[in-house]
């Protein structure tokens, strides 16, 4: 069972104001922090399921090729805020908002954050 995902930044100041704004668009907050990581979840639960961190081995923080975090959007609405926000605040865009062939409904975007680590955020209409 998958308990949570860590992206690596070089910055944790700068990367958790980026987080804090950006998972704010589709009801993400910061429920835990300190010198080396900070991490995010649903208010409601206190669950966290996203760690932004400083690498424990005092290395540089890079991505993988292929490698991507993928957040659940409540709307085509929360989709575009997410990727807005994103851009705003000094990410790359990867994939402007808009329908996609995964599945029926699909609605998703893209961007990289401050890190370079590549953001996913779709929207899924519930089956009918």
């Amino acid at each position: 069972m998958l308990a949570a995902i860590c992206v690596g930044t070089n910055d944790l100041t700068t990367a958790t104001q980026f987080y804090d704004d950006v998972l704010a668009t589709i009801e993400m907050v910061r429920l835990s922090e300190n010198n080396i990581e900070v991490g995010y979840g649903n208010a409601e639960t206190q669950e966290v399921t996203f760690w932004v961190l400083l690498p424990y081995d005092k290395q540089p923080a890079t991505f993988g090729n292929g490698t991507q975090v993928m957040f659940k959007a409540s709307s085509h609405e929360a989709v575009q805020a997410f990727h807005s926000a994103a851009i705003t605040l000094g990410g790359q865009n990867e994939g402007l908002p808009g329908s996609r062939d995964y599945s029926e409904g699909y609605y998703g975007a893209y961007v990289r954050d401050l890190s370079g680590n590549k953001l996913h955020v779709f929207y899924l209409p519930p089956s009918k």
